[in-house]
């Protein structure tokens, strides 16, 4: 481990990624008459890569996990691909 991040007193402060499994694109009109069990189709399959953001910045690409054991049925993410903080993805 690098010892310089355990001496930094940000390496302990929380940071909140958010995982994007896809995006849709509905018509307004279509929106409008969306209800209770309505279905919104997103534009990846269920086996296509998660992005991972800091805010707006991509850090690292995923493949979606179900958790087993204790933490059954609770999703988690597999990295496959890591951006270079430095340089971007």
């Amino acid at each position: 481990m690098d010892r310089s991040a355990e001496k930094n007193p940000f390496a302990q402060v929380p940071i909140e990624i958010t995982i994007s499994v896809g995006r849709a694109r509905p018509l307004v009109k279509d929106l409008l008459t969306l209800a209770e069990d309505a279905i919104l189709p997103l534009d990846r399959r269920v086996e296509d890569p998660v992005e991972l953001y800091i805010g707006d910045r991509l850090i690292a690409r995923g493949e979606l996990h179900e958790l087993e054991g204790d933490r059954a049925g609770q999703l988690a993410v597999r990295l496959i691909e890591v951006a270079d903080l430095q340089s971007g993805l």
